[in-house]
């Protein structure tokens, strides 16, 4: 029947229907031929076909001949090879595919014929060539098909005690115990120097042996599994379509094998094997959890029959992502219904104790995992001629698949009843935190006895229902932005794929689902469909309480472990708010411990706690509990134990496939010896140590749902994108920094523009080691911190930077703003700044959106934090909160005035000088308005102020209708003022607080005026205009003394702001920074000729 069964392998060493008693002429499965002319000569050829002999058959053939004609003579019966065959090529491809072989000219001239007679004016339409050999591989594997149908007999396989027989003559041979057990053995040519030596192959569990004897000469050959070092199948001239075994010491090639993948497979496996015996200190065991084989298998020895499951069972489990005590009972061919494209999915339905699952025979087209927990009724539809033997399985989420084309449903029917009656009822979906979930058998670590009272986990925990994110973010009101906008279309399009595809484990993963993936998965749902993806969702709904009786057991007790833990837990992401205080910390120490316990063998390793913290933003406990599982012992087999073996086994992967895809840097990077050594933190924390927060979570996103070919896939993009710089490295740690910028960057800007940034950084800070520094070299440049903070400016050197450098050109008044926003960088209060905070600060001005770039005009005018500030800061350290708009504090009128003073200043040279005056009159007016009556919803606010101030706004109004007569000398007075306000230079001596002072004073809301638009009727009551001679404007200036109720907040700001058009348009210009940097760059090389030029007239002075 049509039921594939896990226990049952294919026959040994066979071509599909080839009969080695009577070779006469017949179709094949269509198989790939890597060398087409190696040992062949083509005789006849056709735009499709090619007709070969092999050489050393019929005339002519030379010495190559002779030695290919003796080789076929001497070689077993079962390991000849057919001296006719027809391959199947289109175009200029380079990829053959025979389609028969014959045993005689005549036999295969007959297939010749009907080929060109059938097929070659039907293979003429086509126009695309794969639909060609599509086309012909369906055809002949039709016919094939057929000839099965009609009845010829199948050639039974070897007399079973062939097997047996072929076991002792091993033992005999090499000298092996009775414990030393044969898998199988084949017929193949060992090439010693460049003759071929026919003989047997014989792979056993520990060894690879070959012997042969021909003409009086014997090859011996043994290999211990363990000291293969490299398994390779390839194909050259000299050795065509052979395995090269590689050892420490040596090369053995092995070819001519009847079927070359089945023994590379095999050969691969027991090779793994020998390394996993080696890596646990166990040896070998057969898989007592197997079925018997329903027949006796001959010439299968019971250790193939168990590799060949094992195998059958890994792939199944890696596709699928299932646990592993999950075990394969078959597999069939059949369609399935998809609603959501309308048509029937060819493909293939597995079914195991716990899944039933389905995959396109098409990659990416479909996918699905039923877990029979959720399976409500599985029954036999009617059938038809549309819709073959078709199945229907009902699910408790009320979907409905449909399956066809079963050629054996009843048996297929008969498995999944046995499997659902084994099935307990367990609940689906995920555990509702709100009442205890009842406690499962104890795990084996833990041993039994009774769990004591609850003291470490409770359901009831905010870390039991919400991520800590979410619990972060739940009282923030949300914000305006792009990246709120981006999570809103993101969320609203996986909401659309839910409606189409289903939602939770028995959803329809198609190509639609990996590009939704690949463009990020939105916050709300990150948790979600992680634990979907990584398959954890299955382990956790099968394992209620688990979790919370395993931390019950595992706190409290102190091992290595949780030594390491404790150390570790303020490490795990210290700069995020979420773990700077002891919900979040507790929370880690609870995962990483209860996981420890759980898996001895592993216990703790460092990176565990940077992985599972971010788990624990977007999961909650539990869920980040089963992820930590998914990872360490299904998708990172190996990562996280003591000798991270499998991170290092897969940093030899990359080196090779760094040799393949970037040959002349792996080179380069071999004589640096830098591969493994940079790109094993990549491995081991997911990038999430080296890359941006933001960029390595939609990289986690990719991982969970491809696996880790996603993080080989990422760290070559790494290695390609900066080829050529690290091609030009003459050392190691000149490779780390060009990688360590390239991956650690959270700015906009280029690579090329942050080198050359960084030059001119660093430059500044070498040249303050002479002159005029604040402080000491030693303060400002520490080797222990990373790369990229090392070097350290002061406040002088940065407005020398910001002043050649920044967009913003504000005149005389690009000091003052300068040193605000050194303050706002300077985040630890040091009075110094380093490279990532000078450029976070310049990525900001150049690459930030509106709304980014007015938060940090709004954040500059406050004032410096005295001691009481930080008293109240240091008690709310155990409440922080990630900044929001709303988490902006209010902007008082004192602030107000600094804004709008550093507008103008820094509209004073743009091209729409007058349109940008307008814009910012209006909008401060429009402000100053907002503040006045917002003043009538506080309680703090004066009554005196209420009345005047209004009342001053609202007799504008009538004043406004004629406005004629005053106009010009209006006019006159605000170009006045605007002149002198754009005079005004800070003094250079002044000291922080009297320069504050000033600046406070100086000038108040004179923004609110535009010298060639707006009339003199339009300045409010409080406006001061500077340099008037007037008394009666003099008498006015409120303003100098600034309102203490008067207030607005950022989105008020935001809000007026994008009511202008022109402001809104110089906001969001691009600038570009390199000619910037090209301008500085030429002022450093004149500042050095002119200091050359000074010392060498210094000299001749002296002389």
């Amino acid at each position: 029947h049509g039921w594939c069964e896990t226990q049952r392998p294919s026959s040994r060493g066979k071509r599909p229907g080839y009969s080695e008693s009577a070779r006469e002429a017949m179709w094949i499965t269509p198989e790939e031929v890597l060398l087409a002319n190696a040992l062949w000569v083509s005789e006849r050829a056709n735009p499709f076909f090619i007709l070969q002999r092999r050489k050393g058959h019929g005339r002519g053939g030379g010495i190559t001949g002779l030695l290919v004609g003796t080789l076929d003579v001497v070689l077993d019966s079962s390991a000849r090879v057919a001296p006719y065959r027809i391959l199947h090529q289109t175009g200029e491809s380079q990829i053959f595919w025979n389609i028969a072989c014959g045993s005689s000219r005549k036999e295969i001239t007959e297939h010749w014929e009907w080929l060109e007679t059938n097929l070659l004016q039907t293979l003429s339409i086509f126009d695309n060539d794969d639909d060609i050999t599509t086309f012909v591989k369906g055809k002949i594997q039709g016919i094939i098909a057929e000839e099965n149908k009609s009845g010829k007999p199948q050639e039974e396989d070897e007399d079973p005690g062939k097997f047996r027989e072929a076991e002792l003559k091993m033992r005999k041979l090499f000298g092996m115990p009775e414990e030393e057990k044969l898998v199988n053995y084949y017929p193949c040519s060992y090439w010693k120097g460049r003759v071929p030596r026919q003989g047997w192959i014989y792979l056993s569990v520990n060894h690879l042996c070959f012997y042969s004897f021909l003409l009086g000469k014997e090859v011996s050959l043994v290999v211990q599994w363990t000291d293969v070092t490299q398994l390779d199948k390839n194909a050259t001239l000299v050795f065509p379509e052979s395995i090269r075994v590689s050892t420490r010491d040596t090369e053995h090639f092995f070819s001519m094998f009847l079927n070359i993948n089945e023994t590379f497979k095999l050969m691969e496996q027991l090779a793994n094997i020998a390394m996993r015996q080696l890596l646990d200190n166990e040896s070998f065991s057969a898989d007592r959890s197997l079925p018997k084989p329903c027949k006796t298998l001959k010439n299968v020895s019971a250790l193939k029959r168990d590799l060949d499951a094992r195998a059958k069972n890994e792939r199944y489990r890696a596709l699928f992502r299932l646990t592993q005590d999950e075990r394969l009972d078959g597999h069939t061919d059949c369609t399935l219904w998809t609603p959501f494209a309308k048509m029937h999915v060819v493909g293939q339905m597995f079914v195991s104790n716990n899944y039933i699952c389905f995959a396109s025979r098409e990659e990416d087209l479909c996918q699905l995992i039923i877990p029979l927990r959720e399976v409500t009724i599985v029954e036999k539809a009617d059938s038809s001629s549309v819709l073959p033997s078709p199945l229907s399985i009902s699910t408790k989420n009320k979907m409905t698949f449909l399956f066809a084309n079963l050629k054996d449903r009843d048996f297929l029917v008969q498995r999944i009843s046995d499997f659902l009656q084994r099935t307990p009822d367990r609940p689906c979906g995920l555990i509702t935190p709100s009442t205890p979930p009842s406690l499962p058998p104890s795990p084996p670590v833990l041993g039994l006895g009774e769990m004591p009272q609850n003291q470490h986990y409770s359901p009831n925990l905010p870390t039991a229902k919400k991520g800590l994110l979410q619990i972060y973010q739940q009282d923030v009101p949300e914000e305006l932005g792009p990246k709120v906008t981006r999570e809103k279309m993101k969320e609203e399009s996986w909401n659309i794929h839910f409606f189409e595809f289903g939602r939770g484990v028995c959803m329809y993963r198609t190509s639609k689902s990996r590009e939704l993936v690949l463009n990020g998965i939105p916050e709300s749902l990150r948790g979600e469909l992680w634990l979907l993806f990584s398959g954890a969702q299955n382990e956790m709904a099968t394992h209620p309480g688990y979790y919370g009786s395993l931390v019950e057991q595992a706190m409290g007790k102190c091992t290595l472990a949780t030594e390491e833990i404790e150390r570790d837990l303020h490490r795990s992401m210290p700069e995020h708010h979420a773990f700077q205080n002891e919900m979040g910390i507790a929370a880690l120490r609870r995962v990483l411990t209860a996981y420890a316990y759980r898996n001895p063998s592993i216990g703790y390793c460092q990176a565990m706690n940077i992985v599972t913290s971010v788990l624990l933003l977007y999961c909650t406990e539990e869920e980040a509990f089963w992820l930590l599982v998914a990872l360490c012992e299904r998708m990172l087999p190996d990562y996280y134990n003591t000798r991270v073996v499998g991170a290092l086994v897969d940093q030899g992967v990359f080196e090779e496939l760094t040799r393949e895809c970037l040959p002349l840097l792996y080179e380069h990077m071999q004589d640096l010896g830098v591969i493994s050594t940079i790109s094993l933190s990549w491995f081991l924390t997911l990038f999430l140590s080296v890359m941006p927060f933001d960029s390595a979570v939609l990289l986690v996103d990719c991982f969970f749902y491809e696996g880790i070919k996603v993080i080989f896939q990422v760290a070559l993009a790494v290695l390609h994108a900066n080829m050529d710089q690290l091609l030009s490295c003459s050392d190691e740690g000149e490779a780390m920094t060009i990688l360590g910028r390239a991956i650690m960057t959270e700015s906009a800007f280029s690579i090329e523009e942050l080198e050359e940034l960084y030059v001119l950084f660093k430059a500044k800070h070498i040249m303050s080691c002479y002159w005029g520094a604040s402080s000491t070299a030693a303060e400002r440049h520490d080797p222990s911190l990373p790369y990229l903070e090392q070097y350290r400016i002061d406040s002088g050197q940065f407005t020398q930077l910001f002043s050649a450098l920044a967009p913003w050109s504000c005149g005389l008044h690009t000091n003052t703003l300068s040193s605000r926003l050194f303050r706002l960088l300077d985040q630890n209060k040091d009075s110094l700044i380093n490279f990532k905070e000078f450029v976070t600060g310049l990525s900001g001005m150049y690459h930030g959106d509106m709304t980014e770039k007015l938060k940090l005009l709004y954040k500059l005018p406050e004032k410096p934090k005295d001691y009481k500030y930080y008293l109240r800061m240091w008690a709310k350290e155990k409440e922080p909160k990630k900044e929001s708009i709303k988490d902006l504090p209010r902007m008082n009128q004192e602030q107000f005035i600094e804004m709008c003073k550093t507008l103008y200043n820094m509209f004073s040279e743009d091209p729409m000088e007058q349109e940008l005056y307008h814009g910012i009159a209006t909008v401060a007016s429009l402000l100053l308005r907002i503040g006045e009556v917002g003043k009538k919803f506080t309680n703090n606010g004066s009554q005196k102020t209420e009345v005047q101030l209004p009342s001053a706004v609202d007799a504008l109004q009538p004043e406004r209708e004629d406005s004629s007569g005053e106009g010009g000398s209006g006019q006159s007075l605000v170009s006045k003022a605007l002149a002198e306000a754009q005079l005004e230079t800070p003094p250079a001596t002044a000291a922080g607080s009297d320069e504050e002072a000033k600046d406070d004073t100086s000038v108040s809301s004179y923004s609110v005026v535009s010298a060639g638009s707006l009339q003199c009727e339009d300045i409010a009551d409080d406006t001061v205009l500077i340099g008037c001679a007037s008394g009666d404007v003099v008498d006015r200036r409120r303003g100098s003394v600034p309102d203490a109720d008067w207030s607005i907040t950022f989105e008020q700001v935001l809000a007026s702001f994008l009511t202008e058009t022109s402001l809104v348009d110089y906001f969001e210009k691009k600038h570009d920074i390199q000619s910037k940097i090209t301008a500085c760059k030429s002022l450093r090389a004149v500042e050095r000729q002119t200091s050359t030029s000074s010392d060498h007239d210094f000299s001749l002075n002296t002389h």
